[in-house]
């Protein structure tokens, strides 16, 4: 059988004679720096997410920011569309719809968001980006932390904190944009002249990047984030995992570029660590699949530039299947598979249905309950009530206001009212009826409200009147 090879990591038991010590001391993971196909990819995934998080911020739409959580008013604005606290279930209902993806996506090929989309790892690649420029490659850095403080030294590490620092910093700014208007924010920092919470969440943040792509790293993925310890279950024999070829590439061994390794019994693998030396997480993939691997594909670049240069063919270390290594064909539309993709589709076009017939208006009638009611001119019935109208628009609008469920129902007040821009008002109103013309003492009604220059975009609620009982 050739099937993927999972290590078994678990303390007290026998794995090569190796002891794990729950609480050893991290060993710093220097990371190698190659070129490759899944660089590449990872790369431009990475500027996409680092572009659009520094970016939207700065996007003005109608004349606002086009991005914008407005926590002390509750208005959250999203480019055309404001969403209120009531409409928290739609975000719900979004996050329910990326946690099906996520799956279909893990069920599919794996860890592909851990390795081309966390936030943790694209902070984290930015990091090390920053450590190679001011420290230099691997072996350099390794030589640099053994070697004695010295004026090189202390340099190199000033700039590389500094340069994390910054990086963290703007991070900070950039995600308080998203809660204080960017344009404000600035100024507001350059002048010292910050709020206790804008204060609070730009110091918090900072040294939360500055701790988590900075030291903590894969440490965070392999301690905090929950997704390494699910992952597995989700996994089948037809799911998409980086794997190391073990039946081509036994036996290791050194050998030179032009001689039969064949014929000495040696694979194809050269054991030169190079898919250790560039794995972010520290793991050596040869051991077997292990919780603790990201699918960055890094190790498979770094394996096929080998490859290539002693003249073999590449993919020793590559995305696979466990059909694949066993000579099975891989069954790519699989019930498990298919069922999350059509749970996927269901929900976004639910989704996208309810987002598009959303009613920009919340309308709500609270009957005064001081007095059931007020006999007015001796004839009339008399209920009063609060109508809250907000509007959850962008542009002011005049709303009409009407009332009916009883023949003969009326209201005193102005039956149009004004409400500007994500305002919401409380309109008092009274309504009346001939006492002769009620029929029970307590009758359902219906309130309505629309747009007088957009009929079409109404609301209605249902309300209680209350009279005196109908003579006998």
């Amino acid at each position: 059988m050739n099937q993927i090879p999972v290590k078994d990591v678990t303390p007290g038991k026998d794995n090569n004679s190796q002891s794990y010590d729950l609480y050893a001391k991290r060993e710093h993971i220097y990371v190698k720096y190659y070129k490759g196909f899944f660089k590449n990819l990872r790369t431009a995934a990475g500027f996409v997410m680092l572009a659009m998080f520094f970016a939207f911020s700065w996007i003005q739409y109608d004349g606002r920011q086009a991005v914008l959580f407005d926590l002390p008013n509750r208005q959250f604005h999203i480019f055309g569309m404001t969403f209120w606290p009531q409409d928290f279930m739609l975000l719900s209902w979004l996050l329910i719809i990326l946690a099906f993806i996520l799956f279909f996506v893990t069920v599919f090929a794996g860890r592909l968001w851990c390795g081309y989309a966390c936030p943790q790892f694209v902070w984290t690649w930015f990091f090390i980006w920053a450590e190679r420029i001011t420290e230099g490659d691997r072996n350099k850095r390794m030589r640099l932390d053994k070697g004695p403080m010295n004026g090189e030294k202390f340099l190199r590490k000033a700039a590389k904190h500094v340069i994390w620092i910054v990086i963290a910093a703007a991070t900070a700014i950039a995600f308080v944009g998203y809660f204080t208007p960017i344009r404000e924010l600035l100024p507001s920092i350059l002048s010292a002249d910050l709020g206790p919470w804008e204060l609070w969440w730009l110091g918090f943040l900072t040294v939360a990047t500055y701790g988590n792509a900075g030291w903590l790293r894969e440490q965070v993925c392999i301690y905090m984030c929950p997704y390494a310890r699910f992952q597995s279950v989700m996994f089948d024999q037809d799911t998409l995992v980086i794997s190391y070829d073990e039946a081509r590439g036994e036996k290791r061994g050194k050998r030179k570029k032009d001689t039969d390794y064949k014929a000495e019994g040696l694979g194809d693998c050269i054991d030169c660590y190079a898919c250790v030396n560039v794995c972010p997480v520290g793991i050596d993939i040869r051991d077997g699949l292990q919780y603790e691997c990201v699918a960055c594909g890094a190790c498979i670049d770094a394996c096929d530039e080998i490859m290539n240069k002693m003249g073999y063919e590449p993919g020793l270390v590559r995305y696979t299947t466990e059909h694949s290594l066993n000579g099975k064909p891989t069954k790519f539309l699989r019930p498990r598979l298919m069922g999350y993709l059509t749970a996927v589709v269901i929900m976004c076009a639910a989704f996208v249905y309810v987002l598009s017939n959303r009613v920009p208006i919340e309308f709500e009638a609270i009957r005064d309950r001081g007095a059931l009611f007020n006999e007015v001119s001796g004839s009339l019935i008399q209920n009063v009530y609060t109508l809250k109208v907000a509007n959850k628009e962008q542009v002011d609008r005049r709303y009409r206001i009407t009332v009916e469920g009883i023949d003969g129902l009326q209201m005193v007040n102005d039956s149009e009212v004004n409400v500007s821009a994500g305002e919401l008002i409380d309109y008092p109103i009274r309504v009346q009826i001939e006492k002769n013309k009620l029929s029970t003492a307590n009758s359902s009604i219906i309130f309505t409200v629309e747009t007088v220059d957009e009929p079409k975009v109404t609301a209605t609620v249902e309300s209680r009147f209350m009279g005196p009982p109908p003579s006998r």
